[in-house]
């Protein structure tokens, strides 16, 4: 699996958004998994992941710019269709600003 940080335009390392979320997604599969079939095992692993994406998540929203930073209407659309709703306001800010070049 890819690593949770991606690199930004000032070169420092921070967490990914879409690597966060996809983590995200992936726990609350294994949760389901676990919760269907009776396993113990995959529910924790699931409200792991989940947990560590919640704090990455955190992590790279900290210290993001929505006017320079944003993914805009293709993060709120994402935001609606994962049901996420902190990367939904996120693409509405960002798309709402100008960018700055």
């Amino acid at each position: 699996m890819s690593s949770s940080t991606n690199t930004n335009p000032q070169g420092q390392n921070q967490p990914g958004l879409v690597a966060s979320h996809a983590e995200y997604i992936k726990g609350a599969a294994e949760s389901v998994i676990g919760n269907v079939t009776g396993s113990h095992a995959w529910t924790t692993s699931g409200e792991q992941d989940k947990a560590h994406a919640k704090a990455q998540l955190k992590a790279a929203t900290e210290s993001r710019n929505p006017a320079t930073d944003g993914y805009g209407r293709v993060e709120e659309i994402a935001g609606k269709v994962t049901g996420c709703q902190g990367m939904r306001q996120e693409g509405m800010a960002s798309a709402n600003k100008p960018r700055s070049e």
